[in-house]
């Protein structure tokens, strides 16, 4: 199995408080199911979400106009434990942030561009993607940020982050995107796959504002730091912008975010992903995978690593049939798995 990176290298870019860093995120290595996942909360009555953020593009915009027409979007958020960062998601109140800047919090204190303050109930968070919703109520005006497709974002593509660094709300920082597919590890040791790698300055308190491009879309949500120091080094990471939005709506209409499970932990093997622990009664158990097995490819796409079959398994749906090739025993074979639903616990 991968080794786990030392965990003082990763950090949630969360303030503790307006003027302290947030703690270390964890290790990188690939789980496909872990036994630390925490529950998903749900709190307040589930209500559709409205006007939400549609994908589109524009023409190029300076760093000043990006600021300009996304400012009022950008919000500060406080709870009892931290601060970070979030932005409007619909125009009925939802604004969307990271499940490490809510917490176990029930409300958060949001802070307006404007100054205005207004208390948030949390509708829903998802530790799997390190996704969360709340909602404010009375608030007039709202204006949702568009979402980029992220699948279309290049390396080198110019971006610029709005946040709270170390409580200093409206912070502009910009830079590139320097790469993409990365892998980052959630709250309860899952895999996200497909993050954005920016060097834009990201520091504790920019979690959960957006990392938007030239365009002024959205392109992912900054999470988190690699740094020895807890500070920015120029390595910063978004969830990508159509992971965030997927799991967006889903905890805005009051549902349990979905994503699906094969039941296995991932080391990078010889050609391929190697399988570790195979969990009992999982989908990966009932196909007939066994500890030690190689995927070398899914759905016949070949697979280079651990990381490469992550995202194509996250990519799929809970009840989606899934052709994994293993090499077992010098021999090589297709198996065929009914994907579930990624369990709580």
């Amino acid at each position: 199995m991968r080794s786990a990176m030392p965990a003082h290298t990763r950090t949630l870019a969360v303030a503790a408080s307006a003027l302290a860093l947030g703690a270390g995120a964890g290790a990188t290595a690939i789980a496909v199911t872990d036994s630390h996942s925490s529950t998903t909360t749900t709190v307040t009555q589930a209500a559709p979400a409205t006007a939400l953020a549609a994908v589109k593009t524009t023409s190029a915009l300076t760093v000043n106009q990006i600021y300009q027409r996304t400012k009022d979007s950008v919000v500060d958020l406080k709870t009892g434990a931290g601060e970070g960062t979030g932005f409007v998601l619909s125009s009925n109140g939802d604004i969307v942030t990271n499940e490490h800047v809510v917490g176990n919090a029930k409300t958060v204190k949001v802070t307006f561009a404007n100054g205005r303050t207004a208390t948030a109930n949390v509708v829903g968070t998802d530790p799997s993607s390190d996704v969360a919703v709340v909602r404010v109520s009375g608030v007039s005006g709202l204006k949702p940020l568009t979402f980029a497709d992220s699948s279309k974002a290049a390396v080198g593509d110019p971006v610029v982050a709005i946040g709270s660094p170390y409580g200093l709300a409206e912070t502009v920082t910009t830079g590139i995107v320097s790469a993409l597919n990365r892998t980052i590890t959630s709250p309860d040791n899952y895999s996200i796959t497909g993050a954005v790698q920016t060097d834009a300055a990201i520091n504790p308190g920019n979690s959960g504002g957006p990392l938007i491009n030239a365009e002024g879309d959205v392109v992912g949500m900054n999470s988190q730091i690699e740094s020895r120091s807890n500070g920015n080094t120029g390595v910063g990471f978004a969830i990508a912008s159509n992971t965030v939005r997927n799991v967006a709506q889903q905890l805005a209409a009051g549902h349990q975010a979905q994503h699906a499970y094969l039941g296995v932990e991932l080391g990078d093997g010889t050609n391929g992903a190697q399988i570790g622990t195979v969990r009992d009664g999982s989908p990966a158990s009932k196909a007939g995978l066994q500890q030690g097995d190689t995927v070398v490819a899914i759905d016949g796409k070949p697979v280079s690593d651990a990381d490469a079959a992550v995202a194509a398994i996250n990519a799929k749906k809970p009840g989606d049939k899934i052709a994994l090739t293993v090499a077992r025993g010098g021999q090589r074979q297709t198996v065929t798995a009914t994907l579930g639903t990624r369990p709580a616990s």
